[in-house]
């Protein structure tokens, strides 16, 4: 048969004590409930399996799903806030919600076969959709199958935004799955930046102690300085005015650039930063060092041979 698929699964449910899941499953059975009631579905066209900390309802396919995602955006939200307000912090209930559409068969044993059921399944289970919601400060995070969003997200029904809508890829046990998640993406907000943190940390380790940034957003050095300047202004020279430049901290080892040894003309470069306008490997003028014209040499210069005065 075709149907609508939808799927409700509870955070965490396992850390719970027997009284706390006993009285979670109740109000995931009531916020399913008047969900579906505010999407006009009743009872009588939808069909509901108990998965212990998740329920799975299969739904007439008459029924309006644009109605039906429309709840899941604004009145499952409102049942959530409504039940954590007064519950208390061990009784908080957080969902994962997955909607799609296909084909199931139910047997003669009431089970449910499909591999749109599977595909639903995975989606409710992956990292993705785990993590989205580990990330929000929110009680809700919802993933819609490739074909609810082609029939009905992209086309921006009345309160559905297509723009919230992001695409995911979801690991399977037959592959990649694609998917949109409704909000940000994992790792797209607060967490991006501890991402970018340990990802820096690894870099500046494998490339002995070098971290750079452009457009004022350089780290700190090893002194723990301002991570933007010396002085705690943009980055860049402060007294010549300079900003938005390349920034590079060293500290020790051998820094690379691009695979190659950042030597030669960097003489007196052995600690602080490097700001401005900052030639790598050559004369500034587009030149290898090697075909630079000599220097004038200074007779009275101990560095070319001349007296010692």
């Amino acid at each position: 048969m075709s149907r609508t698929i939808l799927l409700f699964d509870i955070e965490r449910f396992s850390d719970r004590d027997d009284i706390e899941q006993n009285y979670l499953r109740r109000m995931l059975y009531d916020i399913a409930d008047r969900t579906l009631t505010a999407a006009g579905i009743e009872e009588s066209r939808r069909v509901r399996a108990d998965r212990g900390d998740a329920v799975m309802e299969l739904i007439d396919a008459n029924a309006s799903v644009a109605a039906l995602l429309r709840a899941l955006l604004t009145e499952t939200p409102v049942q959530l806030h409504g039940v954590n307000r007064m519950a208390s912090s061990s009784a908080q209930i957080r969902l994962r919600a997955v909607l799609a559409t296909g084909y199931v068969a139910i047997d003669e044993r009431d089970g449910w076969v499909g591999s749109d059921l599977n595909h639903a399944c995975r989606l409710l289970d992956g990292d993705v959709l785990r993590a989205a919601l580990r990330e929000r400060t929110g009680d809700l995070a919802l993933c819609v199958s490739e074909d609810v969003h082609r029939g009905i997200v992209r086309h921006g029904h009345p309160g559905i935004v297509p723009e919230e809508f992001r695409p995911v890829t979801v690991a399977g046990k037959n592959g990649p799955m694609k998917a949109w998640l409704h909000g940000t993406v994992p790792g797209a907000g607060t967490a991006a930046s501890a991402y970018g943190d340990a990802a820096a940390g690894r870099a500046e380790a494998a490339h002995g102690g070098v971290t750079s940034a452009a457009g004022g957003a350089a780290r700190g050095g090893a002194d723990g300085g301002s991570p933007e300047g010396t002085d705690g202004g943009p980055s860049g020279d402060p007294a010549s005015g300079t900003a938005g430049g390349a920034v590079f901290h060293f500290h020790g080892g051998a820094p690379s650039f691009g695979g190659g040894l950042a030597g030669r003309d960097l003489h007196g470069v052995s600690g602080g930063h490097v700001s401005g306008d900052v030639v790598l490997g050559g004369t500034g003028d587009g030149r290898p060092a090697d075909l630079r014209s000599p220097r004038p040499v200074d007779t009275d210069d101990p560095a070319d041979g001349g007296a010692l005065r």
